[in-house]
């Protein structure tokens, strides 16, 4: 006995077939909108360029900002490199700060408490005549205290008891005033007569008296000094006259 499938028998199977279909292309569908997997791993795409977005930021600020973390050609930082940059500065300034407290210290030496005037308390003084040129002597004078003293102007030299004095060779004067260190000199140049005797009133000394000038001309200075003479004594004439002071014995005794 053959059996036959009705129309009404064919038809379901054939829904449920074409409803499987349809339920099919929906998942593929969806799987291909923005609303799926690929939608998920677009999110994971915006994600990833973002922070490489927000990197290349951050670099970008560090070239062109202060340099903060920038690589140097050497291998440090932009900290780094400032920080050793102010270590060194730093220890330019010690530098100079260590040259300026030594020009303080020299500086200090030559202020006003610890400069004088000399004088015949703070020196010895000598007076001794020369081979060359002829009558003449040398007066030195050599700071044997323990502050830098200034020699002004030139000495006034007296003979026995004369009150006057010699003639000063102006154009002997220096260009500054003649300053001594503890244990330096300083000296002038005395020329006592006239070498083609054409001096007058010529006699023979047998004491000197060397008298120091402060800061303003013919001011008092301070103690005077008495230097000993040659036994002999020393002979003079109105052509006495006396140099400024001055700082070797080449300059006092060329005039």
């Amino acid at each position: 006995m053959r059996t036959y499938r009705t129309a009404r028998t064919v038809r379901p199977s054939r829904l449920l077939v074409a409803a499987g279909a349809a339920l099919a292309a929906l998942s593929l569908t969806a799987c291909g909108d923005g609303t799926g997997m690929k939608d998920e791993g677009a999110a994971h795409s915006s994600v990833s360029v973002s922070e490489n977005s927000r990197r290349t930021d951050a670099g970008r600020g560090t070239d062109t900002g202060t340099g903060g973390n920038q690589t140097s050609p050497n291998g440090q930082t932009g900290a780094e490199t400032s920080a050793a940059g102010g270590q060194q500065g730093g220890g330019a300034g010690q530098g100079k700060g260590t040259v300026g407290q030594a020009s303080k210290k020299g500086g200090g030496s030559l202020s006003g408490a610890n400069r004088v005037t000399c004088n015949g308390a703070n020196t010895a003084v000598t007076m001794k005549p020369v081979a060359r040129p002829v009558n003449h002597m040398l007066i030195t004078v050599k700071n044997t205290g323990t502050k830098v003293c200034d020699l002004f102007y030139y000495p006034t030299v007296r003979f026995d008891e004369v009150q006057w004095a010699p003639r000063v060779m102006e154009e002997s004067q220096p260009q500054a005033v003649v300053t001594l260190a503890p244990g330096e000199s300083g000296y002038a140049g005395v020329l006592l007569s006239a070498a083609d005797g054409s001096g007058e009133n010529g006699t023979t000394a047998k004491k000197a008296t060397i008298g120091f000038q402060g800061s303003k001309p013919g001011s008092n200075g301070g103690a005077v000094a008495s230097p000993s003479l040659p036994a002999k004594g020393v002979y003079y004439d109105s052509t006495l006259a006396v140099t400024y002071w001055r700082s070797t014995i080449d300059e006092a005794l060329s005039y």
